[in-house]
């Protein structure tokens, strides 16, 4: 295949339906926002794919854009950054954009390796790799358990709890504490900002600038007192990060690390608890829990789409015109659930690793987060499963809420009931 970023040309790739005329490129759209597509953003997908494996869509504020939702649509293009780029600063909207638009802090370009390009992300991803690489997987597992344990400890008693906002959500915050060595008194107030600044609306700013200043006091307690930890690992690489490189990059590494294993393992949960072949297959000891949670990356992907990436240059994808700038949305778990290749998931899921739900290409989720993340969520799914073995959903499951978040799919809460014990 040619190598579209060496040509003038319009890029013509995969024969599909006729080109939209430019006029009416976004008539029709399909707005991804609203309580019913937060409800079920599959069947969205499944109506969207009729369209094609890119289709014009509306974000919140009936702001234009593309899905790529199509599997090898999406690899096509997370596979040519240098047509396709990260930085945002590229987009043809932004004057249309005003300062309180939601998203914003997902699309406003930032100084972190995520809207980084070519070597200049290069240096910055690998210097990550190589610290998170550095971490003692054994010394994870050891501390993901005392976690989890101390996490049920202090709702076993009551056989009652949210596993969402008392056991998912902590878990990976709490270890990831430790691996970036902040002390109890930050670990205890990141806990809260975090959360603030997930949940969205006018106190998530001035949160994450808080949780910015806390990563910005570490990294000068790292400089002086420099330890087995990932901030100190930064510090001392070649790579010669500077101040707000590594304030960025760590900010970037807990959030990115945070929302999605925390997702993962409260989807993991649910379909324990509400899907029977899933639960039956898991609890029978015929799937591993490692087997289960890769089926979850299929099925009920943490991470549903990605913004974004914009086009240098007027191309064409799947017989729609893109215009040089527009807003190209990365449909991760549409490209999951894309008849063409996904896989049978009572099946070929639990052993085919070729999801989305990572990312794809120079800015996927750098190695070896996918596996640090996996350690994570399998020991709280396998020490949940020890402790409450007679967990069952206190609630129908037609009445979970799932969160008014584009980029999530994550419950608003699980509440369970089980047994009460004795907390170890």
């Amino acid at each position: 295949m040619t190598d579209a970023t060496h040509s003038s040309e319009p890029v013509h790739w995969f024969a599909a339906p006729p080109t939209v005329p430019e006029r009416s490129a976004f008539e029709g759209a399909f707005p991804m926002y609203g309580r019913e597509y937060h409800r079920n953003p599959a069947r969205a997908f499944e109506e969207m794919r009729k369209q094609g494996p890119v289709v014009p869509i509306l974000l919140e504020g009936d702001v234009p854009g593309w899905l790529v939702l199509g599997y090898r649509e999406l690899r096509y293009v997370l596979s040519n950054p240098k047509l396709f780029v990260r930085d945002s600063r590229h987009w043809n909207q932004w004057k249309n954009i005003p300062p309180d638009w939601p998203l914003n802090a997902y699309v406003a370009y930032q100084p972190s390796m995520l809207f980084e390009v070519g070597a200049a992300h290069e240096r910055r991803a690998g210097a990550v790799s190589d610290a998170l690489a550095a971490a003692d997987q054994f010394e994870l597992r050891a501390r993901c358990e005392r976690v989890a344990e101390g996490l049920i400890n202090t709702f076993i008693g009551s056989g009652r709890a949210d596993l969402m906002a008392q056991y998912a959500n902590p878990i990976p915050l709490l270890v990831l504490a430790s691996m970036l060595g902040l002390p109890d008194p930050d670990t205890r107030a990141l806990v809260g900002e975090v959360a603030t600044t997930l949940n969205g609306g006018p106190a998530a700013m001035e949160a994450y600038q808080r949780v910015q200043a806390i990563m910005s006091r570490l990294l000068e307690m790292k400089r002086q007192y420099p330890g087995p930890d990932m901030p100190s690992r930064l510090l001392a690489h070649p790579a010669g990060l500077t101040d707000e490189e590594l304030t960025q990059d760590l900010l970037l590494t807990l959030t990115a690390a945070h929302d999605p294993t925390a997702t993962w393992i409260g989807n993991t949960i649910q379909l324990m608890l509400t899907d029977d072949r899933f639960a039956m297959t898991l609890s029978g000891g015929r799937r591993s829990i490692g087997q289960a949670l890769n089926e979850v990356l299929w099925k009920e992907a943490p991470g549903q789409i990605a913004i974004g990436r914009w086009p240098v240059m007027d191309t064409q994808l799947s017989g729609r015109r893109i215009k040089a700038g527009d807003l190209l949305v990365c449909g991760l778990a549409a490209a999951n659930l894309d008849p063409q290749v996904r896989p049978d998931l009572y099946g070929d899921s639990v052993s085919n690793h070729a999801h989305m739900s990572f990312g794809y290409g120079a800015h996927g989720c750098p190695h070896p987060a996918p596996e640090l993340a996996e350690v994570i969520a399998h020991i709280a799914v396998e020490m949940l499963l020890d402790r409450l073995p007679d967990v069952v959903l206190a609630v129908p499951p037609e009445s979970l809420e799932w969160r008014s978040s584009i980029q999530m799919r994550s419950l608003e809460s699980l509440p369970v009931e089980f047994t009460p014990g004795y907390p170890m």
